[in-house]
């Protein structure tokens, strides 16, 4: 079963994608795709790994994810965005060849066996403008990526001001 949960920043997304695993499993599979870019986020990082309890499986995985067993599993994958960054810096900016690259990814997880797989992503096309080239190139490799999610995702769920819209 592959959740989809996507919306804007600070749209409630993460704490949807908690509790849904939560419900689903008493002991969930975090899977935090952030890199360690400075000790800011660091720190960030710090302060999400202390928001979950014992309950939780914690990962760090950037890119690979399918080194990941998620077979059984009930597992939150937060957050696309981060995610797509990280292919992003290491093919210089190539959305082409970083497209294929965390298709091939993904496509290596959704057939793992007895697995509830909640994926969080961002609808960054929905807010300001790019001001930058690069930035205009992300939020088209985000919207193209998203739509790949969702044609593959079970359901999907659109979270606006907290509040979850099902659109699949």
């Amino acid at each position: 079963m592959i959740y989809l949960i996507t919306g804007g920043e600070r749209s409630g997304k993460s704490s949807y994608a908690e509790n849904l695993a939560k419900g689903l499993s008493d002991k969930p599979m975090y899977v935090a795709t952030a890199r360690k870019w400075d000790d800011d986020f660091q720190k960030r990082i710090d302060r999400h790994q202390k928001d979950r309890d014992e309950r939780w499986i914690n990962i760090e995985k950037e890119k690979h994810l399918s080194e990941i067993n998620f077979s059984g599993e009930v597992a939150i994958i937060d957050c696309v965005t981060l995610w797509l960054t990280n292919f992003f810096v290491d093919t210089k900016n190539d959305v082409r060849l970083c497209l294929e690259q965390a298709k091939a990814e993904f496509d290596a997880i959704v057939n793992h066996e007895n697995a509830t797989i909640i994926i969080v992503t961002n609808e960054i096309g929905m807010g300001v403008h790019a001001d930058t080239h690069i930035g205009r190139k992300f939020t088209e490799l985000q919207g193209w990526m998203n739509q790949y999610l969702a044609a593959t995702a079970d359901n999907v769920v659109l979270m606006v001001s907290g509040i979850p819209v099902k659109i699949k």
